[in-house]
């Protein structure tokens, strides 16, 4: 006998019953019906939610975090860790993931030494391109894409040359870009000009001088252009890399919400301001998006990137692999990464993660 997820609104706005057997979605049956032993009950239910920026190599202090805290005790199955790790060390992340329940991928940091130090793109010696592409035949299926940080305190005085390099690895292997953005220099115009279709600007929301919208709050027309030829963008939270006003702007002027994500370590995990994943996207819930429009951005958008459709599926004879959550109405703050509160009368809240058909409350 299974397990089975009770009275659940889909996406669709149907409510079943989704009974589960062998790690597989056995049937999706009318409310109520569903035969086996309970594990939740009410509200809904999605396919997985995907985090597609995290840092989850917890030997890198400070940004590193335990992968199952960040993952399914927050109702993730899917982390991407963004670039905590280069060649030295993507193997040891691999293996710390063998020990988690949540599914663990990775951007490969095209520095050797990853987040080993913040200026990790200060000395041209350590984009190593031999170390980079060993690398990536030995762990395929791990690796997702190449991760470039590109402000001035990772850069120092190298200005744009490590996102030229980042470009030339990225041709060389096929493997798109996750490129942070910060402050300046190098100035925002040249980075976004270096970007090619389905490469991805992290941090696009940030508050920072060097932003993606001019004094009026308008887009630059480097992050319009960026748009129509298909570089993708993502939200990346984290501790300095998010702004009310700025988003704000961009919902304003119609730029596209493509993928929510944390950035989420051990320290913005506890101490704020991010929290978790539904606390970032219940910001966007604020904002105005829709419900449907916040969730397809933490699964369908998210899976449709990584090429990984199926994560995005909920269908009988599909994988188990599946978010629980609740829409709660009461008042809840909220704070950006510039101090910024606002109050929120719906917010999201996780109940539970089903992972190869095993259910996990939150």
């Amino acid at each position: 006998m299974g397990t089975v997820l009770r009275n659940m609104t889909l996406r669709n706005g149907q409510v079943a019953d989704i009974v589960i057997s062998d790690g597989k979605i056995a049937e999706i049956a009318a409310p109520g019906i569903g035969q086996g032993e309970v594990v939740a009950e009410g509200g809904y239910v999605s396919s997985g939610w995907i985090d597609m920026h995290v840092h989850a190599f917890q030997e890198l202090k400070p940004y590193g975090d335990a992968i199952d805290e960040i993952g399914l005790k927050q109702g993730v199955t899917t982390i991407v860790d963004a670039g905590s790790c280069g060649a030295n060390r993507i193997g040891e992340l691999l293996a710390a993931g063998e020990g988690a329940k949540t599914r663990l991928l990775a951007f490969l940091n095209i520095s050797r030494i990853g987040l080993e130090r913040i200026d990790e793109l200060s000395d041209l010696s350590w984009i190593d391109e031999k170390a980079a592409r060993e690398a990536l035949r030995a762990h395929p299926d791990f690796i997702v894409g190449l991760k470039a940080r590109i402000s001035r305190s990772v850069v120092k005085e190298q200005g744009i040359e490590p996102l030229r390099r980042a470009r030339q690895l990225s041709e060389a292997t096929g493997l798109s870009l996750m490129v942070h953005i910060g402050s300046g220099p190098p100035a925002i115009g040249e980075v976004m000009a270096l970007l090619e279709r389905d490469d991805i600007v992290t941090h696009y929301l940030n508050g920072k001088a060097n932003n993606l919208f001019d004094e009026q709050g308008r887009p630059l027309p480097a992050l319009v252009d960026a748009v129509a030829r298909g570089v993708r963008l993502d939200v990346g939270h984290g501790t300095a890399s998010f702004a009310f006003r700025v988003a704000e702007q961009a919902k304003a002027h119609g730029i596209p919400l493509q993928t929510i994500s944390t950035d989420i370590y051990e320290s913005n995990r506890l101490d704020g301001p991010v929290y978790s994943l539904a606390d970032v996207m219940t910001k966007f819930l604020y904002l105005g998006y829709s419900l449907e429009e916040v969730v397809d951005a933490v699964t369908v958008n998210a899976a449709t990137w990584l090429g990984r459709p199926e994560l995005a599926e909920v269908k009988v004879g599909g994988a188990a692999d599946l978010t629980v959550f609740e829409v709660v109405q009461g008042s809840k703050t909220l704070t950006d990464s510039e101090g910024e509160t606002r109050t929120a009368e719906t917010y999201i809240q996780a109940k539970g993660a089903v992972i190869d058909g095993s259910y996990f409350a939150c």
